[in-house]
């Protein structure tokens, strides 16, 4: 397992550079980009600037693991749907040009007067959309067990199963609504495993069965990238330095 940051929280006002610089520095070696961040890294940018983070990324131990996009599938509106479907696209091409290897999209939540199912439905077909169009540009799918409701993962192996295309994957996001009727998170996990191709993980001193999920990942040959995703700090070199201790600990 390989320790990164998600943009989200801690980096939303570090730019490019100082993304890299603090990553090396504390022995981070991948992060995540979420969109709307100082490091303006959104489909606005042009080929030579595109290139630009490219090159930074490669020229330093610190691998570009994907875009944070917001993009989700479920609203009733055609329009709507229809330009998150095109925004994921934009992203997939801009993952392509700055040498990410993949796109985070996320279910959201339920809207109401709709049933579960025939939403759980809509994304799936989209994801298949989405999926089937990145794999064309060598870029992954991960999907965010992610949102009110939406998150409970049975819902988003149900989505990932319409979805049926190898190039969609799961990011395992560390929510307490992991856990089951008994307060483990293994029978959840176990529906996701094969799926599970990142994960996002937050505060390690939280009550969340850290030593259980990481003991998981290594059971299940987990080898790609745990991404912290936590609050920004006054001492952010101070922060990550303790942050990664903890997680050596744990896992």
């Amino acid at each position: 397992m390989k320790l990164g940051i998600v943009t989200y929280q801690i980096a939303a006002e570090w730019d490019v550079d100082t993304i890299i610089e603090k990553c090396s520095a504390n022995g981070y070696v991948g992060a995540e980009l979420r969109t709307t961040h100082k490091h303006g890294v959104e489909p606005s940018l042009t080929k030579e600037q595109r290139a630009d983070v490219r090159k930074k990324f490669e020229n330093s131990p610190v691998k570009l693991v994907g875009l944070g996009s917001a993009f989700e599938y479920h609203s009733t509106d055609s329009a709507e749907l229809k330009k998150n479907i095109d925004g994921t696209k934009e992203f997939v091409l801009l993952a392509k040009d700055t040498g990410a290897e993949g796109v985070k999209v996320r279910p959201n939540k339920f809207p109401e007067g709709v049933s579960k199912e025939k939403t759980i439905e809509q994304i799936g077909v989209s994801l298949r959309e989405v999926s089937a169009f990145a794999a064309d540009y060598g870029i992954k799918i991960r999907l965010e067990v992610h949102g009110a409701g939406t998150c409970h993962p049975p819902y988003i192996k149900q989505m990932l199963d319409i979805a049926d295309n190898p190039n969609v994957y799961a990011c395992w996001n560390s929510n307490m609504a992991d856990l089951d009727e008994n307060g483990s998170i293994e029978k959840h996990f176990n529906m996701l495993k094969d799926k599970i191709e990142i994960c996002h993980i937050n505060e390690l001193c939280s009550e969340y069965p850290w030593k259980t999920l990481f003991s998981l990942l290594q059971k299940n040959n987990f080898n790609g990238y745990c991404l912290a995703e936590v609050a920004g700090s006054p001492e952010p070199d101070r922060f990550m330095k303790y942050y990664k201790a903890l997680f050596n600990a744990l896992r």
